[in-house]
């Protein structure tokens, strides 16, 4: 049990790893957390063991004597907004990310959207469900479960930032998640953007591609429609919407750190002088690009609990992460896929080269993209190609997240994974051939080491 409460959610295989019983004491955890919480806003996403947990959460919630605001099945920022629009003290949106269809868990928030990460809240309800520390107490009157309708709401919201110019052919894959439904209606009040759905019906099965848009197979079906069609862009989101992967006319992924550059850009135009916020990941073109438009570049580690955490400390109006997080100070400084895409139209529609172009104006270095490498001690992986690689004189080093090595013409970081014996290696240099011979050369260090 303990493996599922991660650095920013709680997350594991449903029914081993989580199931109601532990969800249940999860709900007493949260009730003891906080305590002057009167009434818990719950969501969830479409998976097939959601309502199950939905139950056992909340049936825990009321017996305590607290409320329950459900409302139903939403996407992860449609419960961040739903926290900061209509201040609950707490919301949890029951959801297991971009994971495959036997995973489920939880991303919780307190007030205004402001993420718990393991060392703000989860940590201690690890601590609380498995020490037998819960207090058991039932009320003698239990508390009520009530619905809430936040489509039009977050509609409303999102329809404050469109600026989109003129007629845009978008493809739209939903990856059958909590995302299709308000997506659909969303751009049914834009009539700007001609949309070509795919895979909107919520279905936890997941029945058409991954619900994570990393994967290649996940693209298929929107590469082909996007050539069919001949559309200007191609957008696909992960089960819970929060994150949003873009393809260029021609089918080709976009790499999400390009994307950050972008809406950088636009939000500085706005804004000059602000701080944006951007994960370690990230290519050097991203603090080059906001510096060149009078922004400041705030570096970050990787998890959306701490980028929010970042960009409220910096009152940054933008933040932007490599596995295609978006994050806005406007949106309650949380992520939302729908919203970096509406910014992503904004921006096509206001320039009249093909995606392509605008992206290879941008684009100056060659990365390899995230790479993971089984291991059997990540620690030791890790401390072996630090000293290793320190014989070259690096420029820099870091160790915000993981290993960060800078030697001027290239770099790279290297991190553990939350759950797996897994190390991330991200690797970028100034030339494709540079990227070849060091990543050749990292690559043999680790499997040295594994």
């Amino acid at each position: 049990m303990a493996g599922i409460f991660r650095s920013y959610d709680i997350r594991g295989v449903y029914p081993d790893e989580i199931n109601e019983d532990i969800v249940y004491k999860i709900g007493l955890a949260l009730v003891q957390l906080f305590p002057n919480v009167e009434e818990f806003c719950v969501g969830r996403d479409a998976r097939t063991s959601s309502p199950q947990l939905f139950s056992a959460l909340t049936r825990a919630i009321t017996e305590s004597g607290r409320d329950v605001v459900d409302i139903g099945l939403v996407s992860t920022p449609m419960a961040y907004f739903a926290s900061g629009r209509y201040g609950f003290g707490c919301t949890v949106q029951i959801t297991a990310s971009h994971n495959p269809k036997q995973y489920n868990g939880m991303k919780i928030c307190r007030e205004q959207a402001i993420a718990l990460s393991y060392e703000t809240g989860i940590g201690e309800i690890e601590r609380l469900v498995t020490s037998g520390d819960l207090e058991v107490q039932k009320a003698s009157i239990p508390g009520k479960v009530r619905e809430l309708d936040i489509v039009k709401d977050y509609i409303d919201h999102l329809l404050r930032f469109v600026q989109v110019d003129r007629e845009v052919k978008l493809v739209l894959d939903a990856s059958n998640g909590a995302v299709g439904p308000v997506a659909v209606e969303l751009f049914r009040h834009i009539p700007q953007v001609k949309l070509y759905p795919l895979c909107v019906e919520p279905d936890g099965r997941f029945p058409n591609h991954s619900p994570d848009p990393m994967k290649d197979e996940a693209i298929r079906l929107l590469r082909g429609k996007v050539l069919e069609v001949k559309a200007d862009i191609g957008a696909i989101f992960d089960a819970d919407g929060d994150r949003v992967m873009f393809i260029d006319e021609k089918g080709h992924r976009i790499s999400s750190d390009m994307i950050t550059a972008l809406i950088a850009i636009e939000v500085l135009l706005n804004e000059p002088g602000a701080h944006i916020v951007y994960d370690l990941r990230s290519s050097k073109v991203v603090p080059e690009i906001i510096r060149e438009n009078g922004g400041v570049p705030v570096i970050t580690r990787v998890g959306h609990a701490y980028i929010k955490e970042t960009m409220r400390k910096h009152d940054a109006p933008f933040g932007g992460e490599l596995s295609g997080h978006y994050y806005f100070r406007d949106n309650y400084f949380a992520d939302s896929g729908l919203l970096a895409l509406i910014k992503g139209l904004n921006i096509v529609s206001q320039d009249q080269r093909p995606v392509s172009q605008i992206i290879s104006s941008i684009r100056k270095y060659h990365a390899t993209g995230e790479i993971n490498f089984k291991v059997s001690d990540p620690d030791r992986v890790l401390a072996g190609v630090e000293a290793y690689f320190s014989q070259f004189s690096p420029k820099e080093v870091m160790k915000l997240d993981g290993l960060t090595m800078d030697f001027g013409d290239w770099w790279f970081n290297l991190r553990k994974s939350n759950t797996e014996p897994l190390v991330r290696l991200n690797l970028e240099a100034n030339t494709e051939e540079l990227m070849r011979e060091k990543l050749s050369l990292v690559e043999e260090k680790i499997k040295e080491l594994a």
